[in-house]
């Protein structure tokens, strides 16, 4: 690959912060063409696409970069304990089972996504579905199934499992790359159609509408001006919960590495447990609920959740860095599988929430809970609302859980339909 125009992460950082700065301040536009586009393309997804123009220009790109590092490990456990810090438990309990079977149907639609998918494209291009020993493209797409139902460590399971050929992983890692990154933007394109959609869908959003005016109202209460010493607490709060969050993530993920051989075999269902990253996710949200339950609560009038809010801006920005459009074009038969794959997801996702009566926003973050992981399902639920946020979390955990079992079976699924 080409060095980008610009390598050096501070200079990135400040075009990442212009990007950001241009967008909202356009999105504040009341009159006039930044009005009229904004009630088009919602302002979260120019957040994500003008990284991803700058990276497609070779302007800046992920790869010579840690800026992506740095906000999924430093930002996004400071935002989560910030935007729980005003979580309303027993609200958040009250919506009910549609989450939840809203994200199993996304994981349902990658396991059988995938086997149908291989054969779709085996009609026009059997060559593409094709090869042999460790260089079967089955074992390959056996590495997405475990990025889309789990995460990063299920996905390392899957090549430690299959054994795919380390020298074609990287067209793998592009499908996985394109394929989650535009689908990602056309739920976020959604967003802003949330009241059309679920119309459509005939769907009850009285649980999730009572909580976003119940935390609304209780925001109103305490909403006061801050001072210095309130911000200085609130970043206290956030980062002090990251640095417990890493000490004991990096501890617990040793111990239980070296304690029991099911976590440490990465082909067993637990191995998951055995991923810093998840225990981080895990404990920073933990701390977040737990302090909900102090006066800590009262700093979301302080503007606990904003402050959240600018690190999700960051973490977005720095995600849509990984999305080289020119990319599409390098592998068209593996990238097509992707689409359809990820269209077998999405249809499957429409169907049941049709027939369930689920809001867009259960189907939204059902599907990136799976598609996107941790660092995907928090942002496109607090783009509803940050009281939201927690449900996104909650269910990207359960996918590290599910993700390993998932991607196995879809993996001998594909292996089974390559052979037909």
């Amino acid at each position: 690959m080409n060095d980008p125009l610009i390598s050096n992460d501070t200079v990135v950082f400040g075009l990442i912060a212009l990007c950001l700065g241009f967008i909202f301040y356009t999105s504040s536009r009341r009159t006039g063409f930044w009005k009229s586009f904004y009630s088009v393309v919602p302002a979260v997804l120019m957040c994500y696409l003008l990284p991803a123009i700058l990276a497609s220009l070779g302007i800046v790109s992920d790869e010579k970069s840690n800026l992506y590092f740095m906000a999924s490990r430093y930002l996004l456990p400071a935002a989560l304990v910030l935007m729980t810090l005003s979580i309303d438990l027993k609200a958040i309990l009250n919506l009910g089972s549609k989450a939840l079977i809203m994200f199993l149907t996304g994981s349902a639609g990658i396991i059988i996504g995938g086997p149908i998918a291989i054969l779709i494209v085996s009609i026009f291009s059997p060559e593409t579905v094709g090869g042999n020993d460790f260089d079967a493209i089955w074992r390959g797409l056996s590495t997405i199934a475990g990025s889309w139902i789990g995460g990063g460590a299920n996905q390392a399971a899957m090549l430690e499992i299959f054994q795919y050929n380390p020298e074609k992983y990287g067209g793998m890692v592009l499908i996985d790359i394109v394929v989650a990154n535009v689908w990602m933007a056309i739920i976020l394109l959604g967003v802003g159609k949330t009241k059309k959609i679920d119309k459509w869908l005939k769907a009850d959003t009285s649980a999730i509408e009572s909580l976003k005016i119940k935390v609304a109202h209780y925001t109103d209460k305490i909403t006061r001006v801050p001072t210095l010493n309130d911000y200085m607490v609130i970043l206290c709060f956030a980062f002090t919960a990251v640095g417990i969050a890493h000490f004991f993530g990096d501890y617990l993920s040793e111990i239980l590495t070296n304690s029991f051989a099911s976590v440490r075999d990465t082909k067993s269902f637990l191995s998951f447990l055995g991923s810093n990253f998840f225990w981080m996710v895990v404990i920073a949200t933990i701390l977040g609920i737990l302090l909900s339950f102090t006066k800590a609560k009262e700093y979301e009038g302080a503007g606990a959740s904003k402050i959240g809010s600018v690190f999700i801006y960051i973490l977005v920005a720095t995600i849509g860095m990984k999305m080289d459009l020119g990319m599409v074009l390098e592998n068209p038969g593996l990238i097509a599988i992707g689409f359809i794959w990820i269209g077998i997801h999405a249809g499957l996702l429409i169907l049941v929430a049709k027939i369930i009566k689920a809001p867009y926003f259960f189907l939204a973050v059902g599907s990136q809970a799976n598609v996107g992981g941790a660092a995907s399902a928090p942002v496109v639920a607090a783009e509803f609302h940050p009281s939201l946020t927690s449900v996104g979390v909650l269910l990207a955990v359960f996918g590290y859980v599910v993700g390993t079992g998932g991607a196995l079976l879809c993996a001998y699924l594909m292996e089974i339909a390559s052979k037909i």
